[in-house]
C-alpha cells in the first residue's frame, strides 16, 4: 500500500483544484484522531477527511459523512474558533514529503486578516494533524508528542514547527539527472532499495515499477550498473519527477486473486495486464481501496471469536486423530496372536514343561515360525493368553475404525467451517456460520435466544458467455445450492480433496462452452482452501451424480462419476452480480 510522497502529490494536485479559494464551512472530529472539513465555494460543497490514525493515516475528498460526538473535542473547538469560514489560500507539499500544508486566511476577534497553517503528516505511527500560526509556532495538535515520547521533535503548543530530517534522502523534484545518478552510485544496495532509500517519498512499489519500466533487474547492485543501464533508470526517474511536476498522474488499483493488492498514482505496468482498475480521482481510488481493505479487516475482527472456537476444536480433533491412528497401528499385530493361539492348540501337545518358545509350521503360509511362551504356563494356557490378546486388539480395532472415521469427518467439517470464515465478507455471512457451530454443539445458544434471521445469499457470477454461476459461502448454502436450487443437468464443481465452496452452473439443458467450465473451475479454486495457488485440481460433474450420505454433516456429498481439470484460482475478469 503505497501511501507515499507520489500518492500525496496526486492528492495535493486534486485538493488544489477543488479547494483553493473556497471557505471552510464546518469542522467535525468524529474520531479522536480524525477530522472532517466541509468546504463551500465555487465548486459547491465538498468534504475532506483527514485521519492521523497510526494504522491507517488518510487524506482524501469524500461524499460520506460521519456522526460526530455530542460534545466536540478540544482540538475541534479550537479549530472552529480560528478557522470557521476561513479561506483556503494554498495547498502545498514540501518536496515529496508525506506532509500536506494548508495555508488558511481568516479574521481574528478584532477583525484583522490573519494567516494560519493546518498541517497533516501522513507518516504511519508518527502521523499527526498540527495547527500553527503564521510564524510556524504550534497552537495545538491532535496528538501531543513530548520529549519523553520522541527525542527528535516535540509537538506541543508553543513549540516551533519543523520537519524532522531523520534520514539522508535527496529531494527528487530538486535533483538533476547527474545528481540522481550520483545518489544511486553512492549506495551499494539492490537497485530498487537504492531508489527508495535514496529519494524522499518513493515507496518500494514505485521503485520496483521504475526498474520494470527501465527493463533492469531490481536486485542488481546500484553501484555496479553498466553505463547504459544507469542512463535508462535515471531517465525513468527523471520522467517520474516531470510527471509529478506537471500533475500527470494515473490513479490505478491492481488486483491479485480478485483482491485489491496495491495502488499508486502512477501506472503500475509491473503487474499483469487486465488486473487493474483506473480512477479519474485519487480520492475515489483511496475511498474504494480502503473500503475494500477495511471490510476484510472488519470481518476478520468480527469473526475472531468464531475462528478461535473453530481453531481450538480443530487442533483438539487433529491431536485425537493422530493418537487414534497410532493406536490403530498397534492393533495390526492382532492376527499374529490369533495364529499363535491356533498353532499352540494344534501342536502344543509336544511342548516340554517350562519351555520358553516353540517352533511350528504356519499352515497359512507354509513357513516355520517361533512362538514365544511363558514358561510358567502350559501350552493350552499360553494359547488362551494369545487368544485373549487377539480378542482385545480386535475389539480395539473395531472401535477405533469407527472412531477414526468420525474424527476425520469432524476435522473435515471444521476445516470447511474455517474456509467459510475466510470466504465471509459481511456480518450477515457470519450469522449462518455461527448457527452451524451452535447446531454442531461447539457454541451454546444463550438462554431462550431465537435463531437469527438469515439474510446471506450465495455469490452470483455471470460467465463471459452469459451463463449464471452460483457459489456457496458456507456449508448450509452449499447444501441448498446443490440439492434444492440445482437441477439434474446443471453442472457442479468442487476442489478435489480440499475444503471449499460448491459451485453450480445453470446449464438450462444446453451444452456449455469450454470457457464456462474454466471460469467455474476458477471460482471453485478461489473459494476454497487452495486460494492463491496456481494449479488446483477441480472435480466437476452433473448435479444428478452428486449424492448426500445418510447422517452426514451439512454440505458433505459423494460422487462416483466425474471429470477433472487443473486450473489457477485467479477470478479477475469474471463478472459478479450484486
Amino acid at each position: 500500500m503505497a501511501f507515499d510522497g507520489v500518492t500525496i502529490a496526486g492528492i495535493v494536485s486534486e485538493l488544489r483544484d477543488k479547494l483553493v479559494g473556497n471557505r471552510i464551512y464546518k469542522i467535525a472530529q468524529p474520531e479522536k484522531d480524525e477530522l472532517i472539513l466541509t468546504v463551500k465555494g465555487s465548486c459547491g460543497q465538498v468534504r475532506m477527511l483527514m485521519s492521523a490514525d497510526a494504522s491507517l493515516p488518510l487524506l482524501y475528498l469524500t461524499e460520506k459523512n460521519k456522526t460526530s460526538p455530542m460534545t466536540a473535542p478540544n482540538f475541534c473547538m479550537l479549530l472552529r474558533k480560528h478557522l470557521q469560514n476561513a479561506r483556503i489560500i494554498s495547498v502545498a507539499q514540501p518536496g515529496l514529503e508525506r506532509i500536506v500544508r494548508f495555508e488558511l486566511e481568516h479574521l481574528n476577534e478584532l477583525g484583522d486578516l490573519c494567516r494560519k497553517y493546518l498541517i497533516i503528516e501522513l507518516m504511519g505511527k508518527h502521523s499527526n494533524i498540527i495547527f500553527c500560526d503564521d510564524k510556524d509556532m504550534i497552537i495545538d495538535s491532535i496528538k501531543h508528542i513530548s520529549g519523553m515520547v520522541s527525542s527528535v521533535r516535540e509537538v506541543l503548543p508553543g513549540r516551533t514547527y519543523f520537519i524532522p530530517r531523520t534520514q539522508d534522502k535527496a529531494d527528487l523534484l530538486a535533483c538533476s539527472a547527474e545528481e540522481i545518478a550520483a545518489v544511486l552510485r553512492a549506495r551499494s544496495l539492490p537497485l530498487y532499495k537504492a531508489i527508495y532509500t535514496g529519494f524522499t517519498g518513493i515507496s518500494p512499489c514505485i521503485a520496483q515499477e521504475l526498474c520494470c519500466r527501465a527493463g533492469i533487474d531490481a536486485d542488481l547492485p546500484s553501484s555496479e550498473l553498466a553505463a547504459e543501464m544507469s542512463e535508462r533508470i535515471v531517465s525513468e526517474i527523471c520522467g517520474l519527477a516531470d510527471s509529478i511536476r506537471h500533475g500527470d498522474f494515473c490513479y490505478n488499483v491492481v488486483y491479485e486473486n480478485g483482491q485489491p493488492a496495491e495502488y499508486a498514482a502512477v501506472r503500475l505496468s509491473s503487474y499483469a495486464q487486465g488486473q487493474s482498475r483506473n480512477f479519474e480521482r485519487i480520492s475515489d481510488l483511496l475511498e474504494y481501496y480502503y473500503a475494500e481493505k477495511n471490510m476484510i479487516t472488519r470481518i476478520r475482527q468480527r469473526s475472531v471469536d468464531l475462528r478461535k472456537i473453530v481453531q481450538t476444536a480443530l487442533e483438539r480433533n487433529v491431536k485425537k486423530y493422530d493418537l487414534q491412528i497410532r493406536q490403530l497401528q498397534d492393533t495390526e499385530k492382532r492376527e499374529k496372536y490369533r495364529v499363535y493361539g491356533e498353532l499352540l492348540n494344534a501342536y502344543g501337545y509336544g511342548v516340554e514343561t517350562g519351555a520358553k518358545s516353540m517352533e511350528a509350521l504356519n499352515y497359512y503360509d507354509d513357513r516355520m515360525i517361533t512362538i514365544p511362551l511363558d514358561p510358567t504356563l502350559s501350552a493350552g494356557e499360553n494359547a488362551k493368553k494369545y487368544f485373549d490378546k487377539y480378542q482385545k486388539l480386535k475389539r480395539t480395532y473395531e472401535a477405533l475404525t469407527t472412531l477414526t472415521k468420525e474424527t476425520k469427518e469432524e476435522i473435515d467439517h471444521l476445516s470447511s467451517i474455517s474456509t467459510s470464515l475466510d470466504i465471509a465478507l459481511r456480518e450477515e455471512d457470519l450469522v449462518q456460520i455461527k448457527e452451524e457451530l451452535i447446531e454442531s454443539g461447539y457454541i451454546r445458544r444463550r438462554g431462550n435466544a431465537k435463531r437469527e434471521k438469515i439474510t446471506s445469499r450465495p455469490f452470483h457470477y455471470v460467465s463471459s458467455d452469459g451463463y449464471h454461476i452460483y457459489v456457496g459461502k458456507n456449508n448450509y448454502q452449499n447444501e441448498e445450492l446443490t440439492f434444492k436450487f440445482a437441477t439434474g443437468n446443471d453442472w457442479w464443481f468442487h476442489t478435489k480433496g480440499i475444503p471449499g465452496s460448491h459451485v453450480v452452473v445453470k446449464a438450462d439443458n444446453e451444452e456449455l462452452p469450454d470457457r464456462v467450465f474454466e471460469e467455474a473451475g476458477k471460482l471453485a479454486a478461489h473459494y476454497s482452501q487452495a486460494r492463491g495457488q496456481e494449479k488446483v485440481e477441480i472435480d466437476y460433474t452433473q448435479k444428478k451424480n452428486v449424492k448426500k450420505p445418510n447422517g452426514s454433516k451439512p454440505g458433505f456429498v459423494v460422487y462416483y462419476t466425474n471429470y477433472s481439470l487443473v486450473i489457477d484460482s485467479d477470478i479477475t475478469g469474471i463478472e459478479q452480480v450484486e
